[in-house]
């Protein structure tokens, strides 16, 4: 029989070989001072139109509501930090994570292998994985076991692979060898703060939805609201400023996920091109990526907001 250390061990080291960049253990409980942070700034309006995420509050903060008998969570992260970016300065933008593959498919592809894994080596176990699309405070578990910090942008922040990191987890009904959250390396530093455009990062932490780019950009999918005109730049699908600012993001090696690689012609596109876009184009290059979600229709709508303040 295994020790409960040399089982986590065998899953941490599997957890790379599957690609990801490191995996992090933390005790299944009902989160606490997190919690309180959810409920503030839930009442204070800032998920704006996001009505998602104001329901099932309760398994947000207990990972145990979520699977019967939970014990563990278990955190992985991926680097999506790409080797090459938009080369066009004047063209309209999108958020990195956005370049390639979807990353719920890349990464529930691989959290599935990681649970199958734990299923041959130690014996059946029950669990469930997740990717940013269930009620888990994903940046919350990560910290809690020990991948980083939450930063004043309200992103987890590595040490070794800055915040471009995608979060994943597995819930298991499994005790194992928890890891110990990280200090925080912000300190005084308000470099995301002072670089929004908009002023989204209202406190240390704690982002007003409906003053965020990205917000406007994807998640909203009415009008964008007026004042923000002018104040978007180039940014058409997500925002990358709080993050291309941090210096946590300076000495960034690129991702080793072929996934996450660009179509050949998407960075490559100029201003005029993002502009003269039509729907068979549009899927020709964003096919299976995170920007299907605005659908053309949306994408039509942010250039044109974008076109209107210039």
């Amino acid at each position: 029989m295994f020790t409960c250390q040399e089982i986590s061990a065998k899953i941490k080291i599997h957890a790379i070989q599957l690609g990801f960049d490191a995996c992090g253990i933390a005790k299944a409980e009902s989160l606490g001072q997190d919690s309180f942070r959810l409920t503030q700034w839930l009442n204070a309006g800032h998920h704006g139109e996001m009505k998602y995420m104001s329901v099932h509050s309760e398994k947000r903060i207990d990972p145990r509501k979520l699977v019967e008998g939970a014990e563990s969570v278990i955190s992985v992260i991926l680097n999506y930090y790409p080797e090459k970016v938009q080369s066009d300065p004047e063209s309209p933008r999108i958020s990195k994570y956005a370049y390639g593959r979807d990353y719920h498919r890349v990464m529930k592809k691989k959290l599935k292998k990681l649970l199958d894994f734990i299923n041959e080596e130690v014996g059946p176990v029950k669990g469930r994985y997740f990717v940013d699309s269930a009620p888990v405070l994903d940046r919350a578990w990560a910290a809690k076991a020990g991948l980083g910090w939450i930063g004043k942008n309200s992103n987890l922040i590595s040490k070794d692979y800055g915040s471009f990191v995608f979060i994943g987890e597995l819930i298991v009904d499994l005790t194992l060898a928890r890891d110990r959250p990280v200090k925080d390396y912000c300190g005084n530093c308000t470099r995301c703060i002072d670089a929004c455009p908009t002023g989204a990062i209202v406190a240390d932490r704690v982002i007003d939805s409906r003053k965020c780019i990205s917000y406007h950009t994807i998640e909203n999918k009415g009008e964008i609201a007026p004042e923000m005109r002018g104040k978007m730049g180039n940014w058409v699908f997500g925002c990358d400023i709080c993050q291309d600012v941090c210096p946590w993001n300076r000495y960034l090696s690129p991702h080793r996920e072929p996934g996450f690689n660009p179509h050949p012609d998407l960075l490559k596109l100029t201003r005029k091109e993002w502009f003269e876009m039509d729907q068979k184009r549009f899927q020709e290059l964003f096919a299976g990526t995170p920007v299907m979600r605005s659908k053309y229709k949306g994408l039509r709508r942010n250039l044109e907001f974008l076109k209107s303040a210039q």
